[in-house]
């Protein structure tokens, strides 16, 4: 059942439903599938799911539509809003099963209220209290057109605050129409002789039902129990044995007439509408606010019995970071991609408007926004930025080389950059933190290896033309002349072919492999960064590009470590590709 009194905790959860609901426990197989208790990670909540697995032939096409039409019943009965009805949030089905996902209900059932008390029976204002709120939600269906057809205490829950709510509308015909049950749906010792025998069914169906439950509540045995229909009927047939009032004699009267005349074999002899089933036993009985207060404390006696629920806490505990907050991955994205391009536009616009303070600022704003709305778009802006800063200073190199960098940066974006949320972000974190391996861990972590590959070996690039800049004032031929000294060394080229490889080693080997994977990878693409760096110190002519490598080396090793660390939360690298709402 749906409720946490059967946690079964020997194991760890693995298995996703419906894409977004892991299971956390399995509390019970009934007789026509199997409920269990979810974790919802796009809403962050417990659920409970009913899994029903559709048996039936396939090649028959009345077989199908009968399964067709009652999945469209179970859709409807799904739709009912009461609160003494468990809420449905979802029904889904495949070739295979139905789901039902409902209201995680904190609390027991009523059959296993009736399997702990004393007596197996409820205090007359408890029972008053089931009745009432039982009724109301039978009503309700009733009037909705809605029929239970499989009224029991296992379907029956009352909560930790003592509300009653009745579960499983819409089932008992799924069942029926998926091969379970024959073509009854109901449960033997619950269901009258029309539902037996397979004649029409209406609202007096559930009222024999629900006062057969009322019976058993009252007197701690079900009087048509049995282990066959057949058995079962001619039980109905004879009538409750023995009489109520036998059992407890402050019964007599009303209360017996009344469950009587509802558990009439003839259809035409019960009352019309459950309404007034409860309108004659209610006010009998008992209080049901007293009852309700009863009920709430022989549950909260029950709570204080019970070992500790792990499963309430498994949710927040091992659910995978971005399993509990999906939300959380886009927005971290959406603020870096915005802070690394605001960068850039803070570094140029003094350039392009000297003075000018507000279109500093609106500059900023406008850009960081920009990323905000789609974050590809943040490694466009940041070239663009850097294109035009290099043609704030005319030089008759200055178009020439811009261009050159503009069409580089274009084959970047088209081949990588706009395909990846965090691209933009690889692409030009190491300019925002004056280090050239700054990318390589981020692209490894969020990106294709291909694309990794390219954007690890970018960002370097993107660094040296804005780290030159910066100190010269983009002037065109300065920049030119000393980015073409470094580009002329060996050095540089290494360390250019380190980022890409390491980026693309940590891509290859995370990829979507889990945490451990992932983890190996980062430390993979650190090992990569560390063998350059040694290289380059054995190389001839070193020091121009090597003079920034001990800082260089330090972020890159800070960032590999945070990686993995998001790594393990997060259970693992993702492609956060653009457009794909797992990020």
């Amino acid at each position: 059942m749906q409720t946490a009194a059967h946690t079964q905790w020997g194991h760890t959860p693995e298995e996703v439903m419906l894409g977004r609901y892991r299971i956390l426990e399995t509390n019970e197989t009934g007789g026509f599938g199997a409920v269990h208790v979810c974790w919802d990670s796009r809403l962050q909540r417990r659920v409970a799911i009913k899994r029903m697995p559709l048996r039936f032939d396939e090649d028959s096409p009345a077989s199908a539509s009968t399964v067709d039409e009652a999945l469209a019943e179970a859709r409807t009965s799904s739709l009912l809003a009461h609160p003494n009805i468990v809420r449905m949030y979802d029904f889904e089905s495949d070739s295979r099963y139905s789901y039902l996902v409902m209201e995680y209900v904190d609390g027991l059932s009523l059959a296993e209220i009736l399997s702990r008390v004393e007596g197996g029976v409820l205090t007359f204002d408890e029972c008053a209290h089931l009745i009432d709120s039982v009724a109301s939600a039978l009503a309700y269906a009733h009037e909705n057109g809605v029929l239970h057809l499989d009224i029991k205490p296992a379907n029956i829950l009352i909560d930790r605050s003592g509300t009653v709510k009745l579960g499983d509308f819409g089932m008992a015909s799924l069942a029926s129409a998926a091969g379970y049950g024959g073509a009854r749906g109901g449960t033997i010792g619950y269901m009258p002789p029309e539902q037996i025998e397979g004649d029409y069914v209406d609202e007096r169906t559930d009222v024999f039902a629900f006062a057969v439950v009322v019976w058993e509540a009252l007197t701690g045995t079900c009087p048509y129990a049995a282990s066959t229909p057949e058995d079962s009927l001619r039980l109905m047939q004879r009538g409750p044995s023995p009489t109520l009032s036998r059992v407890e004699p402050a019964l007599a009267g009303i209360v017996e007439e009344t469950l009587l005349q509802a558990l009439d074999p003839v259809p035409a002899a019960r009352m019309a509408t459950v309404e007034t089933f409860a309108r004659n036993i209610v006010r009998a009985l008992g209080d049901t606010q007293d009852g309700k207060d009863s009920l709430e404390d022989l549950l909260t006696q029950t709570d204080e019995n019970e070992e500790p629920n792990l499963a309430d806490d498994w949710g927040r505990l091992q659910v995978p970071l971005h399993k509990r907050f999906p939300w959380l991955g886009d927005l971290i994205t959406r603020l870096l991609a915005a802070a690394t391009a605001g960068w850039a536009a803070f570094v140029v616009l003094p350039l392009l408007f000297p003075g000018s303070t507000n279109a500093l600022a609106f500059g900023v704003v406008g850009v960081a926004a920009a990323s905000i709305a789609w974050p590809p778009l943040g490694g466009a802006l940041g070239i663009t930025a850097l294109v035009a800063a290099i043609c704030t200073q005319p030089s008759h190199i200055a178009v020439p080389l811009a261009l050159l960098v503009g069409i580089e940066g274009i084959a970047w974006w088209i081949l990588a950059g706009r395909r990846y949320k965090l691209g933009s972000v690889a692409l030009l974190l190491p300019s925002c933190l004056g280090s050239p391996y700054a990318g390589v861990a981020l692209a490894g972590y969020s990106m294709g290896a291909c694309a990794a590959f390219f954007t690890g070996a970018a960002s370097w690039l993107m660094w040296m033309l804005f780290h030159i800049g910066l100190e010269q004032g983009f002037e065109a031929e300065s920049l030119a002349a000393t980015a073409g000294s470094m580009l002329a060394m060996p050095t540089s080229w290494v360390a250019i072919g380190a980022c890409g490889l390491a980026a693309m080693l940590c891509a290859v080997i995370g990829g979507r492999g889990g945490t451990v994977r992932g983890a190996v990878g980062q430390i993979m693409a650190l090992l990569v960064l560390v063998g350059s760096l040694f290289a380059c110190a054995h190389m001839e002519n070193a020091s121009i590009a090597s003079s920034f490598d001990g800082p260089a080396l330090g972020v890159a090793l800070s960032l590999g470590a945070t990686l993995c660390i998001v790594t393990i939360l997060t259970g693992g690298s993702a492609y956060y590709l653009e457009g794909d709402e797992r990020i």
